[in-house]
């Protein structure tokens, strides 16, 4: 036998030379018999992997190919490795759970708060901007925070006038390709990676949605906040619409097409109320709530239109 460490003997030929030796020695067929018996189980035990091939790694238990892995905690501990693994999904799962934590951490005690939308393309000192400023001011006024998704134009309005009415300015940040930044009037702002993280806190900790007129990213809060409250997510979420000139053709059309082809109910509609006034959104946004919270209490709407008190359904 061989006394170099790095050579191994075939295990089948070993087995079947101890099997002859035995044959001779005992000089009987039931000698080289069993040899022959030896040296097939040998051959045979090379296709069964060894139970010293299993890996354990955390939940997993890993055989053959499988195993061959490197240990979760060389992998952070030696600083010599690839840094890839900060890019693969398991690391995406903490950071989404981390933006979960800091999200529910810093809004848990922000009380009773409505969520205010619109165009980031909307210029200071325009009609819509200051129509943004004065939905900030009398939602603080009445006694509510604002969240808007922190960046400028109307967002930066509502926020504006939170601060001017003395109330709570929150902003929810979003990484863009385009930097935009937190406005200056948040007083509250929270940067997330994800949308649909950050999408979770506007509608989680809002009692109900105003929504000025913007691009994609306004219906797109708009369109799956329609979706939370039909398909029952979230329950009583009054969304409001300010801008009767902007909103209708938009609710014509669901009304004349989605609807007409049956590709949504006729009451689905009712989610909508359209209005230009914002004490009137801020109230029937505050009535929402309330008929949320007492669904057996009477509202004190004055409004003949479908949608509620004043406003138009859509």
């Amino acid at each position: 036998m061989s006394t170099d460490p790095q050579h191994v003997e075939d295990p089948a030929l070993a087995g079947k030379t101890a099997g002859n030796t035995a044959g001779k020695t005992a000089g009987t067929a039931a000698g080289k018999a069993a040899g022959n018996t030896a040296a097939k189980t040998a051959g045979e035990a090379r296709d069964i992997p060894a139970p010293a091939g299993i890996r354990h790694k955390g939940p997993l238990e890993l055989r053959r190919k499988a195993a061959k892995v490197t240990m979760s905690d060389r992998t952070l501990l030696d600083t010599k490795g690839p840094g890839q693994f900060v890019h693969t999904d398991p690391w995406r799962v903490l950071r989404i759970q981390s933006e979960f934590v800091e999200g529910f951490g810093a809004l848990a005690d922000l009380g009773p708060a409505v969520s205010v939308f619109g165009s980031a393309r909307t210029v200071p000192g325009s009609p819509n901007y200051e129509l943004a400023v004065e939905v900030g001011r009398q939602l603080a006024e009445a006694g509510l925070a604002v969240i808007t998704g922190g960046g400028p134009g109307s967002m930066e309005a509502a926020n504006k006038g939170a601060v001017q009415g003395n109330g709570v300015s929150v902003g929810l940040g979003i990484e863009l390709p385009f930097e935009q930044g937190m406005n200056q009037w948040v007083d509250l702002g929270i940067n997330f990676r994800y949308f649909f993280a950050r999408k979770t806190m506007f509608v989680k900790y809002a009692q109900g949605f105003i929504v000025l007129p913007g691009g994609l990213g306004t219906l797109d809060e708009l369109f799956e906040a329609m979706v939370l409250v039909q398909t029952r997510k979230v329950t009583s979420f009054p969304i409001v619409l300010i801008g009767t000139a902007f909103w209708s053709p938009m609710v014509e059309w669901i009304q004349t097409t989605l609807v007409a082809e049956g590709m949504m109910s006729e009451e689905d509609l009712d989610l909508l109320q359209v209005v230009d006034d914002p004490a009137l959104a801020v109230e029937l946004v505050v009535e929402g709530a309330a008929r949320h919270r007492n669904p057996n209490g009477s509202t004190t709407g004055n409004g003949s239109a479908t949608g509620g008190a004043g406003g138009t359904r859509g």
